[in-house]
């Protein structure tokens, strides 16, 4: 996830752009006119569609953006070409065909149930004249782009020949190019990176009806033989994807819920995206944007996804990993501002922990139960040989984290190098602030940051001291 926060990425899309219109209004009559429902408008709204959905899911993701298409010459071009200005991209390059209808999808929502939805539209292929200045402002900008994305929604922007001619330009460069197919013939994409058709559409063009594991794995060896991809995959809805790479791999995921799958399929290619882009290998990726696609199917129409969803997807995935609760710095100061955000009740507390026992246990189960989180500051051996001298700790760093990240009550530990907690306390900014009732008259580091200070009774005769000492058999100064 830190490859992908640090790299933002470059990504040209080039697809077929709409704009997704909707009115929405109530219901309460019958016209008198004929047979149909008399829609009281309260609202309308307009977001991108088609294309532009990629596009938000980029731009969600961290990556930079730049966008070529072609529009006709009409008012819906003009919206569309305001809205995509807002957003900001790094090249906007939209080709005006005479004639030509942008494609504009409306929908009338009573009661929030579609009643009607009307397309105003083109979708012959573009003029040949539109595919030559296209292609040229892209080849003039192309060194500039990490990763090319064909988004075809079958409207006419890709036709066989640009399809070709981009995916060349591309291969000259050393470009990936991700496709989201359209249609039975997948001829067109030729020499692509990778495609990444559902099951249905692999299954239709592949000509082959895909019921088992036999016929995925020969469906999706044909789709890499056949148009010749680096890799083979095919999306399996909430069973994850499949992937072809040396050997056909399946990548399983876990939805939480399942609302609304509209979208989806922009939102996995995006994803992949922007993982190969920030230099994660093919099976890493095709996690990455598993887990991007769970995240989006739970929520309702189409959706964006955002990388701290998805590090909070996988950390509830994980709730039970050590590993996955080992935060650096930046981490813990990203996740405790989101919690935040959250209305979550943010607990903190440190120490070494070098031999976990009961003592240590029962303290922060009593801890956890004062709020939602707690997070755990946990010295780093410099500085517990500091404090307690040569010797000690008895237990690595990595070691004592591993172990202390496997007790239920713990959501998060944190290294720190530092005497005391300080510098961490101020990036979580915890509501409350646990330490040990030997604490008691005494003054606690970061109190003055924490809105609440609660001291915790050990249980008696249980400490790593006790333990070292009992071992050993010498008593510890």
């Amino acid at each position: 996830m830190d490859r992908i926060r640090k790299k933002r990425p470059n990504i040209v899309v080039i697809g077929d752009l709409m704009i997704d219109h909707y009115i929405w209004g109530s219901c309460e009559r019958i016209s008198p006119e004929a047979p149909v429902q008399v829609v009281n408008v309260s609202r309308e709204n307009s977001v991108l569609g088609g294309a532009g959905n990629v596009i938000n899911n980029l731009l969600s993701l961290g990556a930079d953006v730049s966008i070529y298409s072609v529009v006709g010459d009409d008012v819906n071009a003009t919206e569309m070409n305001k809205m995509l200005i807002k957003i900001e991209p790094k090249t906007l390059s939209l080709v005006t065909e005479e004639g030509r209808r942008t494609t504009k999808k409306s929908r009338i929502i009573a009661s929030n149930q579609q009643v009607i939805r009307y397309d105003d539209e083109t979708t012959l292929d573009i003029a040949q004249q539109s595919e030559i200045v296209l292609l040229d402002a892209l080849e003039k900008n192309i060194s500039l782009y990490e990763m090319v994305i064909l988004s075809d929604y079958g409207k006419g922007l890709l036709t066989p020949t640009l399809t070709k001619n981009i995916i060349d330009l591309a291969k000259k460069l050393n470009k990936p190019i991700l496709v989201d197919p359209k249609g039975r013939d997948y001829s067109k994409y030729k020499g692509a990176t990778l495609l990444t058709p559902n099951k249905k559409e692999a299954s239709l063009a592949m000509q082959i009806d895909i019921c088992d594991d036999a016929s995925l794995d020969k469906a999706i060896q044909k789709l890499k033989s056949d148009i010749e991809l680096d890799y083979s995959i095919i999306t399996l809805s909430e069973d994850g994807m499949a992937l072809l790479d040396d050997e056909v791999k399946t990548i399983p995921t876990v939805a939480r819920e399942v609302y609304d799958v509209t979208g989806a399929g922009d939102t996995v290619i995006a994803s992949l995206g922007v993982a190969l882009a920030s230099g994660l290998n093919i099976e890493e990726a095709c996690d990455f944007s598993n887990k991007a696609a769970a995240v989006v199917v739970a929520k309702v129409g189409s959706a964006t996804v955002t990388l701290n969803e998805i590090e909070e997807y996988e950390h509830s995935l994980n709730q039970g990993k050590s590993e996955s609760k080992i935060k650096n710095f930046e981490e813990i100061e990203r996740i405790a501002k989101r919690l935040k955000e959250q209305g979550r009740n943010i607990i903190f507390t440190n120490g070494c922990f070098d031999i976990l026992h009961r003592g240590h246990a029962t303290y922060l189960q009593k801890a956890k139960e004062l709020g939602d989180i707690l997070i755990l500051g946990l010295n780093s051996d410099e500085s517990i040989r500091r404090l307690k001298g040569v010797g000690r700790p008895i237990n690595s760093l990595e070691d004592r984290a591993f172990l202390i990240g496997a007790l239920e009550s713990i959501d998060f530990v944190v290294p720190f190098s530092e005497d005391t907690p300080y510098k961490l306390i101020e990036l979580v900014k915890p509501n409350i602030l646990v330490k040990g009732a030997d604490y008691r008259g005494a003054e606690v580091v970061g109190s003055d940051i924490a809105d609440e200070v609660v001291l915790i009774d050990f249980v008696a005769g249980k400490s790593t001291t006790s333990l070292i000492e009992k071992i050993s058999g010498k008593k510890l100064c």
